[in-house]
């Protein structure tokens, strides 16, 4: 196994053409398809890093920023953001273009956690990243940050830990009608 690799070695990218058999009830591509198509460029670049079989352990925040009309060409863009010693973020970028007015939207971006696994479904360790500009310096920052948010987040509301006094005054401004017994 090679020690270290660049994200430039195992960047990956998809073009499909959306079709109607891709939009949801309002014609506009449905966006668990193109979750799905995410989640499967994730996998591909994942695995080619580490070179072997990957699993999805989680999705950071997704946000539809444009939709995606049928007869637009979706373009997947995937890399390898961060490595720990047996998971790998992989950072995916969703843009479309009109094919008649050459029209590019950014249509939205998110962060897959991947995790390699042996044959037997162990972990096991994979490659780490070798970084050789300040945008790759700056995505496996911003990785490490969102890992620490998560795991603050995550910890905060465990039911053991949530103190409802801390969040009463916040909900004051919010749509909520509290009847706590």
């Amino acid at each position: 196994m090679e020690k270290f690799k660049t994200s430039k070695e195992t960047r990956i990218s998809l073009t499909e053409l959306m079709l109607p058999a891709h939009s949801n009830f309002g014609g506009k591509i449905h966006g668990g398809y193109i979750l799905n198509l995410m989640d499967q460029i994730a996998f591909a670049c994942a695995s080619k890093h580490s070179r072997s079989y990957c699993v999805t352990a989680s999705v950071n925040k997704v946000d539809f920023l444009n939709p995606i009309e049928v007869g637009e060409l979706v373009t997947l863009k995937a890399s390898i953001n961060y490595t720990g010693r047996t998971s790998m973020v992989v950072g995916v970028r969703v843009e479309s273009e009109n094919i008649t007015t050459g029209e590019l939207k950014h249509c939205n971006s998110s962060y897959f956690t991947m995790v390699a696994k042996d044959a037997n479904g162990k972990n096991i360790p994979i490659p780490g990243l070798l970084l050789t500009d300040k945008q790759g310096v700056r995505r496996f920052a911003r990785s490490i940050q969102r890992k620490n948010e998560s795991t603050l987040r995550s910890s905060r509301f465990t039911s053991s830990k949530f103190q409802v006094e801390e969040y009463l005054e916040a909900l004051k401004t919010e749509n909520v009608s509290l009847q706590l017994t």
